[in-house]
């Protein structure tokens, strides 16, 4: 945990919060910290900047606190990506998060399992877990967004051309003729299908809908591998 993470309801004066549960586990299992120790906070969706421990024991922590730094600047990109195995799912929200991802949309496809969409994985407080868990280790306080589209067509006609326009809009997939770019300029939306591939069907709506196809290559990657292989090449 290199940023330590609150919420205005954990403020007990202006400048003053209390920190109980996992973060005061982590302050006195992971830091060993004590009293005078100086950390780096920031609050959620706000500003960061530090917290000096005033006082920290079995039931609580406070910290005084000193905000001034903007987080980091997100990437500009939106990352569609087909829903992936629960387990998979988890790793792949706190990467987004590291990376900075803002935006991610998880859509259904043909080869994914139905019994995906009904995993705890997806429960609104589960994913936000895991993104956060994700801005404490990259240092940041801009929580993603992540939004579920549970039918494949009404997505793709509905609300991908919205999505599209005026940015570059790729489709990773295995076997595309041309290699995705690197260091792109502008405004990015990136489609990464599931990992047993998406099928003519859903590439030809995505085609249509203005996606271009690229590959990273002739290697067929698990969709977290290529999730951060495209990130890295594309940013």
């Amino acid at each position: 945990m290199n940023l330590i993470l609150f919420t205005d309801s954990d403020r007990v004066a202006p400048s003053k919060i209390a920190l109980r549960g996992r973060r005061l586990q982590h302050l006195r299992q992971i830091h060993r910290a004590n009293s005078g120790d100086i950390l780096r906070v920031g609050e959620i969706d706000g500003l960061m900047g530090e917290g000096e421990i005033l006082e920290i024991n079995d039931e609580f922590a406070t910290l005084a606190i000193s905000l001034h730094q903007s987080p980091p600047d997100k990437l500009p990109l939106s990352l569609v990506l087909a829903i992936p195995r629960p387990k998979m799912l988890r790793r792949i929200l706190r990467t987004i998060a590291e990376l900075g991802v803002p935006e991610l949309h998880l859509i259904n496809s043909y080869r994914v399992e139905k019994s995906y969409w009904q995993s705890p994985a997806l429960e609104q407080d589960t994913v936000r877990g895991y993104l956060l868990q994700g801005l404490e280790q990259s240092r940041d306080t801009q929580v993603p967004l992540v939004h579920q589209h549970r039918a494949f067509k009404p997505f793709v006609e509905d609300h991908l051309p919205t999505m599209i326009r005026g940015r570059h809009a790729l489709l990773a997939h295995p076997g595309g003729q041309s290699l995705c770019p690197r260091n792109i300029d502008g405004n990015t939306l990136l489609v990464i299908g599931p990992e047993g591939g998406l099928i003519p069907y859903e590439l030809e709506k995505l085609e249509s809908a203005g996606c271009e196809i690229v590959s990273l290559g002739p290697r067929i990657l698990r969709v977290e591998t290529a999730v951060t292989s495209l990130i890295g090449r594309l940013f």
